[in-house]
């Protein structure tokens, strides 16, 4: 992350010492590099930042000069940029073809040969919650000190005289164990009921990896809490002139859940360039005719034509490849809904459209209407207004009781609007989730990847070796999770003592997931020996209610360092600016430049400019006093690149994923001996391509309570006669409609071994027959067996 026009600007030693309170880490860096050329090289420093990190100290040593970066009022900031030479930089840097997203960037000028520059970096950063409930950190490998030959050539003492890396954990649940992909010294606790410990490396990660340090905490705990108190110099009332309580929320969440009440809202975004490819010529639609159907409750009643498959039940069934059939994978995603959720299909290009106004209930006649929808997509290979889609859904309310989540099918580059996607997906990160799904050579990977990131989702890239349907189903299954909603705190303090919410609760949280809040703590306690407070999480999972109820203490140990405080004051001056506020507000805007300063966080409101000093020179931060004659301005910004390869460094591994899925695609040509191979199996890709025809018209038919009706054209697509199949009927008693949802139940069965997207399906009939109280199935699973000549287990009855 220090760059330079050549490799030998060495890093030579490294100090850092991390201080991690449960879900946030305190970082203090000292970075030694060398320019080992024989000539002077032109220097920068960048560093990768996302949403959960704050960088709020910055500066550079070389000889007596030194270069620190500070915040500035936005507005007067504009006319310090017009007296910076060398901004060029920073947008040549910006334009280079190599690095992704967001980066702290700063121009340190030229350095002469064997001579060093010491750079120290501070910042605070939330951690991601791991799925076996450890807190994460990360490290790039880029800053480590450089060994110049095998590890095993180099002493312990010799690797720590470059290496002082120390890492304090604190938490009052209780620190259990750690786990570092490096070697460390044993974990030595500092508080006798082992609330704090420290542990330091013994030598950097092995090969090219970062760093990666698990910390485990005793007990599964659904609450905790970290009190930090107030900056003593700072006046009462404000937010660093009082306590900062941050709460970290994991609801316990059942795997399972009776009767779920929430179902969601489901949102399927589909890029229109993905159907270039996925034209379908009308002699490739089927023909058999359907009978009357009729909707129940609406009186409304049609005729089905399987020629056309088209207008009505099947819009253009694609025989082309999984990875470009976007119609097959509406399709398939829409039968897979749950009765009851909400949902709405958009498709996106140079501009967007919807297929209702608004999201609507999930019925049989709204599936209906949007399967006939799917064929009047046509494709766009113009602009992509994804930002103005995503602005619009982010305007529109949430449904109580509905989590909403987007399914994202992309596949051409957005460059120009990335960044402000990410800022409107951040705005609105605590009232939804993403699942994204780039396609083909994954143009769009890395913005995906963010969002999906930033919303807490997945990121599914998707090659020619994938199918599209299976991995979007998978999706929607764990999108169909139970989750927690409905989340509120309650807060009881001693007499005297109120709290003033700065992050509030989101809107759900998923399993596996946590959110982190903060609230102000402001008044003076009655009682001056009261130094305990609870706080009670309640939030509902389906119909049932939990509540969770945490006592702590309000006498922490003091951190002049202010690291809540400082995420804190991030989320607060975000909100404000979320809330609109505009330089006419001049109060409003005067405190948050004044907060954004303060603690050198920043903010909508600030920008970051660095200033070169000698060190004889007195510096004042008093913009008023300054002129650009009198200061010498460096470059230094908060930049984003559009470049390959994502800056963070926790998503190496994503990345790496990504590579390979390229030289998948890269793979040259089949040899020539293979040819006989495909000849030879071509009687074998017909009939399969006849049994997903077959598999595609069955799960068209489905109703969207799960069932089936009793067709002909369900029974020549089973390969029976509908006399057959009414013939073979175990009972009277057995209505056609449950029969025939058992028959096609029993046939989809079959080929679950062959697509993986079936199983939602199978459990919206298996509900349905369940409900249905006069149907024996045992003996309509023997009588199904028989008629289909196959053997099916009893098992297949479950939900």
């Amino acid at each position: 992350w220090f760059f330079s026009s050549h490799p030998e600007m060495e890093l030579e030693s490294v100090t850092v010492n991390v201080t991690i309170q449960d879900f946030v880490a305190d970082v203090v860096s000292e970075l030694f590099f060398c320019n080992k050329q024989q000539i002077s090289e032109e220097i920068m420093f960048v560093f990768p930042v996302d949403s959960d990190t704050v960088v709020h100290t910055f500066h550079a040593t070389m000889g007596d000069t030194r270069i620190e970066a500070m915040l500035w009022d936005k507005q007067e900031a504009q006319q310090l940029y017009k007296a910076t030479s060398g901004m060029e930089n920073l947008r040549y840097l910006q334009d280079l073809q190599d690095l992704w997203g967001p980066v702290f960037a700063c121009f340190l000028g030229t350095l002469p040969p064997n001579r060093k520059v010491a750079i120290n970096l501070c910042y605070v950063q939330e951690l991601p919650l791991q799925h076996d409930g450890a807190a994460q950190f990360c490290w790039p490998r880029q800053l480590f000190p450089q060994q110049t030959s095998f590890s095993w050539h180099i002493s312990e003492e010799e690797i720590l005289e470059n290496l002082c890396f120390r890492i304090c954990l604190q938490s009052a649940c209780g620190v259990s164990h750690i786990d570092i992909n490096s070697s460390y010294t044993p974990l030595q606790y500092t508080a006798p009921d082992q609330t704090s410990a420290e542990v330091s490396l013994k030598s950097s990660p092995w090969m090219f990896d970062d760093l990666r340090l698990l910390v485990y905490y005793r007990g599964s705990h659904n609450l905790s809490a970290v009190v930090e108190r107030r900056d003593p110099k700072a006046a009462p009332g404000s937010l660093l002139g009082d306590s900062v309580v941050m709460v970290t929320l994991k609801p316990s969440i059942p795997e399972v859940v009776p009767n779920p009440d929430q179902v969601g809202e489901f949102l399927f975004l589909v890029d229109r360039s993905l159907y270039q490819d996925a034209q379908v010529s009308p002699e490739k639609t089927f023909s058999v005719d359907f009978p009357q159907y009729s909707c129940a409750g609406d009186g409304y009643r049609g005729k089905l034509l399987h020629g056309s498959i088209c207008s009505a039940l099947l819009p253009h069934l694609s025989s082309a490849h999984p990875c470009v059939c976007p119609q097959n994978t509406l399709l398939f995603l829409l039968k897979s809904l749950p009765v009851g959720c909400y949902f709405n299909v958009y498709s996106f290009g140079a501009t967007f459209k919807a297929f209702y106004p608004q999201s609507v209930e999930y019925t049989q006649e709204s599936m209906d209407n949007a399967v006939r929808c799917i064929s009047s997509i046509c494709p766009d290979l113009g602009g992509c207004d994804l930002l103005g889609l995503l602005k619009s859904i982010y305007s529109t309310p949430l449904i109580h009781g509905h989590p909403r989540q987007l399914f994202i099918f992309i596949q051409r580059k957005i460059s120009s609007e990335e960044e402000a996607i990410m800022a409107e997906v951040h705005r609105y990160r605590d009232h939804h989730r993403c699942f994204c799904f780039p396609i083909n050579r994954c143009d769009s990977f890395n913005l995906s990847q963010a969002i999906a990131l930033e919303t807490k989702g997945e990121c599914v890239c998707i090659h020619s070796r994938m199918n599209i349907t299976s991995e979007a189903v998978k999706c929607l299954q764990r999108a169909l999770q139970p989750l927690a909603s409905e989340i509120s705190l309650h807060w009881d303090l001693p007499p005297g003592l109120e709290v003033t919410m700065i992050r509030k609760a989101p809107e759900m949280i998923f399993q596996g997931h946590q959110s982190i809040i903060y609230a102000q703590i402001h008044g003076q306690a009655q009682d001056p020996e009261a130094d305990v407070a609870a706080v009670t999480l309640q939030y509902h999972v389906g119909s049932q209610s939990f509540d969770y109820t945490l006592r702590f203490s309000l006498s922490p140990s003091a951190d002049d360092r202010l690291p809540v405080h400082r995420m804190a004051m991030m989320h607060l001056l975000w909100k404000l600016a979320w809330e609109g506020t505009s330089r006419s507000e001049k109060d409003i805007w005067h405190n948050a430049v004044k907060f954004s300063l303060s603690l050198g966080v920043p903010s909508p409101f600030t920008t970051i400019m660095a200033v070169r000093m000698e060190q004889t020179d007195t510096w004042h931060h008093d913009s008023s006093m300054m002129s650009p004659s009198s200061c010498n301005l460096v470059p230094c910004q908060l930049l984003w690149f559009c470049g390959i390869r994502p800056v963070w460094f926790k998503s190496t591994k994503l990345w790496m994923v990504q590579k390979c899925q390229f030289f998948l695609e890269m793979l040259g040509p089949k040899a020539p001996d293979a040819q006989a191979l495909t000849n030879l199996s071509a009687p074998y890709k017909v009939e399969d391509t006849w049994r997903r025809q077959n598999l595609r018209v069955v799960v068209a038919l489905q109703k969207a309570n799960g069932s089936w009706a009793l067709t002909s054209a369900l029974a020549s697509t089973l390969g029976l006669s509908k006399a057959d199949v009414e013939g073979r009927r175990p009972s009277e008693n057995v209505t056609p409609t449950a029969w025939a949802t058992v028959l096609a139940l029993v046939w989809l069965h079959q080929y679950k071994w062959r697509v993986s997207w079936s199983e939602l399906l199978e459990a919206k009939a298996c509900r349905w027959l369940w409900n249905q109280a006069e149907v024996h199935l045992d003996e309509c699973l023997e009588a199904a067996n028989s008629l289909l000549g196959c053997f099916v287990e009893p098992t297949i009855f479950r939900i």
